[in-house]
């Protein structure tokens, strides 16, 4: 069973997984708008990664006895004036979204909760991940600036990636 404060650490964070796609919709949005199609992929995937992690977490809540509070989701930013800002800015969320698991795992062994320790582990290094892809992305189009032909290559390769949802440990 799930302490009320868990329960509640829980519930925001399910929101803000939701709050995530919304933002990794917004991106989408923006690279479609600008012709960059291989990194509207990108970010399409990333948003299905956020609904996957969302969805995750709901179930923990549910499994472990406790009550789903659905909160509201503030619209996100929209409105960028480069590719380079808008993986910035995926790469700060990122770095927050790390931020916000490790209180999460802070306060789980606080509680001595190990099983939501345990189920906080795959996030923690799920972040890893996250942030590495973004700022790699983030680094490769600083290095090609003003290069279209290098822009046209990043963006071939952000097309080819495709969400596979993680297969349970066996």
């Amino acid at each position: 069973m799930l302490s009320k404060r868990l329960e509640k650490e829980l519930n925001a964070q399910i929101t803000w997984e939701f709050y995530s796609k919304y933002v990794y919709l917004a991106m989408a949005a923006y690279c479609t708008e600008h012709h960059l199609d291989g990194f509207a992929n990108f970010f399409r995937v990333q948003q299905q990664e956020e609904e996957f992690h969302a969805l995750k977490q709901f179930d923990f809540l549910l499994d472990r006895g406790g009550r789903m509070e659905l909160g509201a989701i503030a619209a996100p930013e929209r409105d960028y004036t480069s590719l380079e800002k808008v993986f910035a800015v995926a790469l700060e969320h990122e770095q927050g979204v790390t931020q916000r698991i490790n209180r999460l795992l802070t306060l789980a062994h606080e509680e001595n909760d190990h099983a939501t320790v345990s189920f906080l582990q795959w996030f923690v290094d799920e972040q890893i991940e996250e942030e590495k892809t973004v700022d790699s992305y983030l680094r490769r189009l600083e290095l090609n600036a003003g290069n279209g032909a290098g822009l046209l290559l990043l963006d071939a390769e952000a097309a080819k990636r495709v969400f596979l949802p993680p297969t349970p440990a066996a």
